[in-house]
């Protein structure tokens, strides 16, 4: 499994998004621009402690990302409010890629339209979304339950 960042915004929910990761063994790609300066005084700053051991490969675009990942294979499942099939009911499968928007934008049409699948994760009634590190924490979960990808 691995995660994915488009164009984030807080250094704070990346910091908090790469420990979760390198905790799990998962690869993370941060696909940019970001909304802050990316590096390791911005992710000290945010709490990363574990940047070293994290796993990160940065994309300078959507198109770089797009083409690594059918590169490689991997299908891209985006976690969205205005996902297709809550999360419950999706099927992970061994080398998926995670994607989450930015915490102001989201994807726009053409990301969203480019992914392989569109989850989202159920709420209560009345609530516009979760936060995005908490829902990467969410997703990445269910996902290693399905495949047995927890660490050992």
């Amino acid at each position: 499994m691995e995660i994915a960042l488009f164009q984030p915004d807080i250094a704070g929910n990346v910091g908090t998004i790469l420990r979760t990761a390198a905790c799990f063994g998962a690869p993370a790609h941060i696909i940019e621009p970001c909304g802050f300066p990316f590096g390791d005084a911005a992710l000290k700053r945010a709490g990363m402690d574990y940047a070293v051991r994290a796993n990160v490969r940065r994309h300078p675009g959507w198109d770089a990302f797009g083409q690594w990942s059918q590169i490689g294979g991997q299908r891209v499942v985006l976690l969205t409010t205005a996902g297709a099939t809550p999360l419950p009911d999706f099927e992970f499968a061994r080398g998926d890629v995670l994607l989450f928007g930015s915490e102001s934008a989201g994807v726009p049409h053409h990301v969203h339209e480019a992914a392989g699948a569109r989850v989202a994760i159920p709420m209560q009634p009345g609530f516009r979304s979760l936060n995005v590190a908490v829902a990467a924490g969410i997703a990445l979960a269910e996902a290693l339950r399905q495949t047995k990808g927890f660490p050992a």
